[in-house]
C-alpha cells in the first residue's frame, strides 16, 4: 500500500515560496483509529474518508465533540481515499480500484459511481472544477457533473516539480495540498500550478502523542464563513484549529572581527 510501502523521494526543493509558520487557536477530539485519507467542513460538522482495507468510511463527524453522527464503509476490497463536498453530493476516491463514489450529502445513500485512470489521493473543488490529485506533481482537473478530465496542470516551487501531492482543499481560490511524508502544506494557483507559498507545520503535534502508530500529517477542511482552517493526519487524537503566522526569520549571527 502506498501508505505503507518504502518512503519515495518527492526531490522537491522549497526554495522559492516563501514558508509560513502557525499557531494553534483550538483543538478537537479525533478519533485516533481514523486512517484520514479525506477532510471537509460544513455546517459545523467535518466530513471525513478514511483509508486501510477493512477500515475505509465516510463519516459526518461533530466537530465540537468528534461523536460520530452518520457513516457508511466501503467494501473491504476499497482502499479509501479523499473527499470532496459539491452540489449537495459528497464525492470519495479509492486509491487502486480506479473507481470513485457519490453519495447523497444528506443522507450518505450511493448515487453512482465515477471512473479514473491512474491512482486517486486527493480531492478538491471550487464550485466549478474539480482538483484530484494521484501522488504525482499532477493535478487533473474534472468536470464537476461528468467528472471527466478537462485539464491538467504540473504543480511547480520555480522549477522544481512538487511530487507526493495528497490531500487537497480550496482556500480563499488557493489549492492547498498536503505533501505526503511532509509536515508542509503546499499553497497552490490553481490557474497556473505555481506553489505560491508553504505552511510549515512542523511541531504541531506533541511528541507525548508520537506514538508507533501515529501516521503523517494529512487532512485539510476550510470554514469559509468562519474564516477557519482545520488540520489533523492519519491516526491523530486531535483536529487542530490553526492560524497561518509568519514564519520568524532565523536570528542574524555577526561575523567574528
Amino acid at each position: 500500500m502506498k501508505h505503507l510501502a518504502a518512503l519515495l523521494c518527492a526531490c522537491t526543493l522549497f526554495a522559492e515560496a516563501p514558508v509560513a509558520g502557525f499557531r494553534v487557536v483550538r483543538s478537537y477530539p479525533h478519533d485516533r483509529s481514523a486512517f484520514t485519507q479525506g477532510l471537509e467542513y460544513h455546517d459545523g460538522y467535518l466530513y471525513e474518508g478514511t483509508g486501510l482495507n477493512g477500515r475505509s468510511w465516510l463519516r459526518k463527524v461533530e466537530l465540537t465533540s468528534g461523536r460520530v453522527v452518520r457513516q457508511v464503509a466501503l467494501p473491504y476490497e476499497h482502499f479509501g481515499e479523499g473527499i470532496t463536498l459539491l452540489a449537495g453530493e459528497i464525492l470519495q476516491l479509492t486509491w487502486q480500484s480506479h473507481v470513485g463514489f457519490v453519495y447523497g450529502a444528506s443522507d450518505f445513500k450511493l448515487r453512482r459511481q465515477f471512473h479514473y485512470e491512474g491512482e486517486g489521493w486527493g480531492l478538491a473543488n471550487n464550485g466549478r472544477e474539480v482538483f484530484l490529485s494521484d501522488g504525482s506533481s499532477t493535478i487533473r482537473v474534472l468536470h464537476p457533473k461528468t467528472l471527466t478530465v478537462a485539464r491538467r496542470f504540473r504543480v511547480a516551487d520555480g522549477a522544481a516539480p512538487v511530487a507526493q501531492l495528497n490531500e487537497l482543499e480550496m482556500v480563499n481560490g488557493e489549492l492547498y495540498a498536503n505533501v505526503w511524508q511532509s509536515n508542509r502544506i503546499a499553497r497552490i494557483s490553481p490557474a497556473t500550478g505555481k506553489v505560491i507559498g508553504w505552511i510549515d507545520l512542523s511541531g504541531l503535534l506533541s511528541p507525548i502523542f508520537r506514538t508507533g502508530e501515529i501516521d503523517v500529517l494529512n487532512g485539510i477542511a476550510y470554514d469559509a464563513a468562519g474564516k477557519r482552517l482545520f488540520v489533523t493526519g492519519k491516526l491523530w487524537p486531535a483536529v487542530f484549529e490553526i492560524q497561518v503566522t509568519p514564519k520568524e526569520a532565523p536570528p542574524v549571527r555577526k561575523a567574528k572581527r
